[in-house]
């Protein structure tokens, strides 16, 4: 039986994007245990996204705010301290839940160990023309590789986490979520094998990928210092980043698929 304590807030922030909002909003209602609450933070130009969620009607655990924002992480932090959950996690609008019992396998994890402070897994994406599953458990020693094996939105964290270590960094415009993740390095985790996300294309990590790298660095530096592994491996990510673009190397991602090395 899942521990009533542990209650999960989903925090889904959007910007002139109504369809990838309903997308997001079917996958956390199917969830076979409904999450405490879902708080959806809009900073989207036109009302679509708050007509839609006036005139449909919506379970009670669904709030929301419409308003303009700084970038995201503010709107992050909008959701953080709007939440009432125990257990946060970011599902970004366009992302969803791989299947109907991830809230549950989350919660089960978080009241099988009351010391756990996060929880990650596995999650799904598009990459070289390919939809593949990825996902590594966190390791501290290698956060010189940035968020490669680690996605956001398949992070359950501990609201007490935030009130730790702070909100997410204003100052950062993509890279927040490593920020963050840089700050709680230190903290019990367990990594979940099985995917828990089906991850959005288009977001501005993958639109703005070189720049996304360059906050990356910028902030391992800041924690840890200059680093001959982090200056290697930003090399080895600019250069599969075209790679991938050409048609070699989508032939290479194939044939890397096929011998199921795609999560190496």
């Amino acid at each position: 039986m899942l521990s009533q304590i542990n209650k999960l807030t989903v925090i889904t922030i959007s910007f002139n994007n109504l369809q990838e909002v309903i997308n997001t909003i079917k996958s956390v209602d199917i969830q076979f245990n409904k999450p405490f609450e879902h708080l959806i933070i809009d900073g989207s130009l036109n009302s679509e996204v708050k007509d839609y969620l006036e005139n449909n009607k919506q379970p009670n655990f669904r709030k929301w705010i419409c308003e303009p924002d700084s970038g995201i992480a503010d709107a992050f932090n909008k959701g953080i301290n709007m939440a009432n959950g125990n257990i946060l996690v970011m599902l970004n609008s366009g992302d969803s839940f791989f299947d109907e019992n991830v809230i549950e396998t989350v919660l089960y994890a978080f009241s099988e160990d009351t010391m756990l402070q996060w929880v990650h897994g596995k999650y799904k994406l598009q990459r070289g023309g390919q939809s593949v599953i990825i996902g590594k458990p966190f390791e501290k020693d290698r956060l010189y590789r940035g968020m490669r094996s680690i996605c956001h939105q398949s992070m359950f964290v501990k609201k007490s986490l935030h009130d730790k270590y702070g909100l997410y960094n204003l100052n950062q415009k993509i890279a927040m979520d490593y920020d963050f993740v840089c700050r709680i390095a230190n903290e019990k985790f367990l990594f979940i094998e099985k995917p828990l996300i089906k991850f959005a294309s288009g977001g501005i990590s993958t639109t703005d990928y070189l720049q996304s790298l360059k906050e990356m660095k910028a902030v391992y530096i800041k924690y840890f210092g200059i680093s001959f592994l982090l200056n290697l491996w930003q090399i080895r990510l600019k250069l599969l980043f075209y790679l991938l673009k050409s048609p070699i190397g989508i032939f290479l991602y194939k044939l890397k698929t096929s011998f199921k090395l795609e999560n190496i």
